[in-house]
């Protein structure tokens, strides 16, 4: 009896999936946001929603930033290629739907030399899988992944162009922002102009960043975080490519006056192993719709915090996987601030907004089960973009 008790009460805990949906969104913007490596001429964002056999549903969001057609191309990786895999099947938990999904796509990367767009699929599907699992327990997801409690989450301002930076900055400080993150990597003199200002903008105690999006080789990267110190930046991002190797790495966090942070573009358990134990880094920055989800990152996370880095989360899309990244971090604790993209993007802002004010800094995990949020379809048909009948 008690046997058939405890099969009948795991059978009503299973998660068996309906359907999945994939929305591509683009917002065209007047200012392109402008890196060391590319352009972004709009914001695109795809966001994926999951159904289960009772009609409660969870939201995700995959990384779909570059190419231009990147976030289409995903949407139908998810819809044609990785739905079927997990549609009219029952699991117990989220890690279970994305450890079958990378298993079934193993050899699909190799052959189609997709591994990343493959990864950032799965993730987008990982996110509302536990979305779906927090929102069926009736707990915020933070909760869900094992915290008693959370302190509220440091936020800063991120993407801050090399040009016309000053009025986003403002508007973000008098909304309640007090850290802010700088893009570097346009020459010497500009960036170090722009560091200049931004330091006597906002003060001494105000908590800078600056990102090169791995514009530099070593040497450079040296020099420029020699000439930035006097600005007392709290960490200097991807002053390399994230594929050169951990030596260089070490030998360049060895001499460098400003810590050194990374993990966006670092993809696989393996590599961030490295990226804990043998790069040097103070900072640790992995994209959970960029690769692993929440499934894969809560533990490289928690690896990281133990080792003594910080975790800060990348995020520069819309407001899933934002106030997914919010919840994570809320979970893993250490210190860490959440990025926030400073520019104007109604795709971020109708969502995440729905977590609640901004006060001095920071935002409250609170108690609203799930991420806390659901895009509101209607205000966002506009930017809508109908994908192809299959």
């Amino acid at each position: 009896m008690r046997a058939s008790m405890e099969t009948r009460e795991r059978t009503r805990s299973m998660i068996r999936i309906a359907c999945i949906e994939p929305y591509v969104y683009r917002f065209p913007i007047e200012t392109p946001v402008v890196t060391s490596f590319g352009v972004m001429r709009d914001r695109p964002a795809l966001f994926v929603r999951v159904v289960d056999a009772d009609g409660a549903e969870g939201w995700g969001e995959s990384w779909c930033n570059f190419p231009s057609v990147g976030a289409e191309h995903r949407a139908r990786l998810i819809r044609e290629t990785l739905a079927p895999l997990i549609v009219d099947r029952s699991w117990e938990e989220p890690a279970d739907v994305y450890d079958m999904l990378v298993r079934s796509t193993e050899v699909l990367a190799i052959q189609s030399g997709e591994d990343g767009p493959i990864a950032q699929a799965i993730a987008g599907i990982d996110l509302a899988v536990w979305d779906l699992s927090a929102r069926r327990a009736g707990e915020p997801l933070y909760r869900h992944l094992g915290a008693v409690g959370a302190a509220d989450v440091p936020l800063y301002a991120s993407g801050l162009n090399a040009d016309g930076w000053e009025d986003v900055a403002t508007k973000r400080y008098a909304e309640g922002y007090r850290r802010f993150k700088l893009k570097v990597g346009f020459g010497r003199e500009k960036d170090i102009s722009n560091l200049r200002t931004l330091r006597a903008t906002f003060g001494a105690q105000t908590p800078l960043m600056i990102d090169a999006n791995q514009a530099w080789d070593r040497e450079t990267a040296l020099a420029m975080a020699e000439a930035c110190a006097e600005f007392a930046p709290v960490w200097l991002e991807e002053p390399m490519r994230a594929d050169v190797p951990a030596p260089v790495w070490t030998d360049l966090s060895r001499w460098s006056p400003v810590p050194l942070a990374a993990g966006e573009n670092v993809r696989g358990k393996r590599d961030f192993d490295v990226a804990i134990r043998a790069m040097g880094l103070a900072y640790l920055q992995p994209d959970i719709g960029k690769w692993g989800g929440i499934t894969a990152n809560r533990e490289i996370c928690r690896e990281a915090v133990e080792a003594g880095l910080v975790y800060c989360p990348h995020w520069l899309g819309g407001g899933i996987g934002l106030a997914a990244s919010f919840h994570l971090l809320a979970a893993i604790g250490g210190g860490g601030a959440l990025e926030v993209d400073a520019n104007p993007n109604p795709l971020r802002e109708a969502i995440f907004s729905q977590l609640g004010p901004i006060r001095d800094g920071a935002l409250s995990p609170g108690d609203t089960p799930g991420i806390g949020v659901r895009p509101p379809l209607r205000d966002l048909e506009p930017y809508r973009i109908e994908l192809p009948p299959c």
